[in-house]
């Protein structure tokens, strides 16, 4: 097995490293431990792939080097891989905040890709797992399936440890060690969060309930919807902050994020100063959620009844719930992994590893995070169409 290229992974960054370095000329060989390619493409999105965002900026990204994301993305955007999914006649439709999702399944992208992959002449082998790597001279020797193979130049686009289940492994944070690279502290990213205090109450009683909110942690907001599961808080709000929370912070939750809590609060006193509290906050929320904060938070009294400090106090908690998460659901629910192969060991042009000539990383294997909402996706397009191109 002898490529000018070979490229570990055949997920979303090594398809298209593939198709790109391919349409550039270069012979180019894909492997895979894996018995089918784009596993997670497949199951994103609920299985409609949220491919990108139309907003896609630097801002959306965590990285040590925060600079290091803005070249890729300049080079290879959001609009030039919505203009591949055009050429290729498949369905989308933009859900919200930009999110990109197609309308039928996810396997049109991944159907695009292995298409594009086979029009460019890529050869791509599934069921073949590296043993070893080791450099010699100017090109790399590999162990494949205890079979020798050659290469000039290798791709490393294996992934992070998210979602072990559909193969995830270390193997890429590994050879990057091996060839003397540092590799940042991993953990799980995009993730729900475990409660085991007094809240597990609530999260029992409100299962499936979601709510609007705002949530806040180390200075990074969020305005989105959380969920309440039988283990703790998922949905979109608490995958976007987990991002940024470390074990042992606390959240601070706003439940009324569109007004002023204390404004509602004096209007309905005006307006109705009969009505319970109990009975407003079930029209704001359901009466399973009013009746769990009027049994751990408020006394439910007319609203006639409070004075001004009452009021302030019942805003406050409403505005800014404080919330201590025991933990997270960890790797193995996690739609990414923060850190990865430090982005000083390798250049944002080529992506290749300054130490290693023919070496290069691409996609969710380097400390380059993105929010929730198709941003992950764009960075694998843009880093491995950019790699692609300067094979």
């Amino acid at each position: 097995m002898n490529s000018q290229v070979i490229i570990v992974g055949a997920g979303a960054a090594g398809l298209m490293c593939a198709i790109s370095a391919a349409q550039n000329g270069k012979q180019v060989m894909v492997l895979d431990h894996a018995n089918k390619a784009g596993k997670k493409i497949l199951m994103s999105g609920g299985g409609r792939c949220n491919f990108t965002n139309m907003f896609t900026e630097p801002d959306n990204y965590l990285s040590e080097n925060e600079h290091f994301c803005k070249s890729a993305l300049s080079r290879y955007t959001q609009w030039d891989f919505m203009a591949m999914v055009d050429k290729h006649g498949i369905p989308y439709h933009e859900k919200t905040l930009g999110q990109l999702f197609c309308d039928n399944k996810s396997s049109d992208i991944l159907n695009m890709l292995l298409t594009e992959c086979e029009q460019a002449g890529v050869e791509i082998r599934l069921d073949h797992a590296i043993e070893a790597v080791e450099k010699v001279e100017d090109h790399f020797e590999l162990i494949v399936n205890g079979q020798p193979a050659t290469c000039e130049s290798l791709v490393i686009a294996t992934g992070g440890l998210s979602i072990p289940t559909l193969g995830a492994t270390g193997f890429g944070y590994d050879l990057a060690r091996q060839f003397g690279l540092k590799v940042l502290d991993t953990s799980a990213g995009l993730v729900p969060f475990t409660i085991t205090d007094q809240l597990k109450n609530w999260c029992t009683e409100l299962s499936g309930t979601a709510i609007d909110c705002v949530v806040s942690c180390n200075g990074q907001s969020f305005k989105e919807a959380f969920l309440f599961t039988h283990r703790g808080l998922s949905g979109p709000a608490m995958l976007q902050i987990s991002s940024y929370w470390k074990p042992g912070d606390s959240i601070t939750i706003n439940l009324l994020p569109n007004e002023s809590a204390l404004d509602w609060l004096q209007q309905a006193q005006a307006d109705r100063p009969n009505t319970e509290l109990k009975t407003l906050l079930a029209d704001q929320f359901t009466k399973k959620v009013a009746a769990l904060m009027c049994q751990d938070w408020f006394e439910s009294r007319a609203l006639k009844t409070y004075n001004e400090p009452q009021l302030k106090d019942i805003a406050r908690q409403l505005e800014a719930w404080v919330v201590t998460p025991s933990g997270t659901e960890g790797y193995r629910t996690a739609e990414v992994t923060l850190g990865g192969v430090d982005t000083d060991e390798v250049s944002s042009k080529t992506f290749e590893a300054k130490k290693v000539p023919g070496l290069y990383f691409i996609g969710e294997v380097l400390d380059v995070t993105g929010h929730l909402g198709g941003f992950n996706f764009q960075w694998a397009w843009a880093s491995g169409y950019c790699c692609g191109q300067a094979l």
